[in-house]
């Protein structure tokens, strides 16, 4: 009977199933502060871009502007590269060398 079951399985691969995931790791997009980007600018990006209300863009926008850096959210990778390149983007646009960074998250 041993052999029979052989027969079947020539030719065949047999794998594992490996049904467990991981959850991405998380990065943060940070603004870096610099002297020709306006304090109203980074408070626009920080709205329109990372989706922060009015009054948490403020805060952002001061520890940036008094720490020279703040963390504008954490995203999976592709999503935190996306919205880095979008900032900086819609920053050249308005002549801004607003910096920005995807670093992983602490």
């Amino acid at each position: 009977m041993a052999e029979r079951e052989q027969d079947e399985l020539d030719g065949e691969v047999v794998t594992e199933d490996d049904a467990s995931t991981k959850r991405p790791r998380p990065y943060d997009v940070v603004l870096h502060n610099d002297d020709y980007t306006t304090m109203e600018f980074v408070q626009t990006i920080l709205v329109a871009v990372f989706g922060h209300s009015h009054s948490s863009a403020a805060q952002l926008m001061l520890q940036v502007h008094t720490q020279g850096r703040a963390v504008a959210g954490t995203y999976t990778r592709d999503i935190a590269e996306t919205k880095s390149s979008e900032a900086e983007a819609m920053a050249r646009g308005e002549g801004h060398p607003l910096k920005c960074t995807v670093e992983p998250a602490a």
